[in-house]
């Protein structure tokens, strides 16, 4: 396949995935060429798209077209129901699992100081956490862990992209 059809292909195939498609999916797609092949198409496509209302993003280990940030304003109008909202209770759950994982929900508990099953119950059903396995301890308390559909919804290419805790601190004193 030319380098030209390559490129053309891989656009219609992130652009129907919808989702972060992984390298190796690709590969598995694209079965008779090279992954330098396609990872070559893909930092082509990303250069391509730089300039345009939507861009080629890496998230949560794989490559997906996403509108960019400073167009949201606009989609917001066009959509016509709210995206799923996370109570403050969720996203606080959330937010500990995010930076302690892994982490039990006797460790969340200590932190909020209230019972976190109904926020731990909620993010498991959207997919946002996982159970990582157990603890060596005594009752063997579940581990808690965000998933890649939590980076792909915060289009995080990886944990490391969370901001910092000293960050956010300075942002809460502002």
């Amino acid at each position: 396949m030319s380098q030209e059809e390559l490129l053309r292909a891989l656009e219609a195939v992130l652009f129907a995935a919808g989702r972060a498609v992984t390298l190796k999916e690709l590969c598995k797609v694209f079965y008779g060429e090279k992954p330098e092949d396609i990872k070559e198409a893909l930092a082509l496509l990303k250069k391509d798209y730089a300039g345009r209302g939507v861009i080629l993003r890496e998230v949560a280990g794989g490559f997906r077209f996403e509108t960019q940030e400073r167009f949201a304003p606009y989609i917001r109008r066009l959509k016509l129901g709210a995206p799923p909202k996370l109570s403050r209770a969720a996203l606080e759950t959330l937010a500990i699992v995010a930076y302690k994982q892994p982490v039990t929900k006797a460790e969340i508990e200590a932190i909020r100081g209230v019972d976190s099953s109904g926020a731990l119950r909620a993010l498991l059903e959207k997919g946002l956490i996982k159970i990582a396995g157990r603890k060596d301890l005594p009752g063997k308390p579940l581990l808690y862990a965000t998933t890649n559909k939590f980076l792909e919804v915060f289009g995080l290419k990886d944990l490391s992209e969370l901001p910092r805790l000293k960050e956010l601190e300075g942002l809460l004193a502002e």
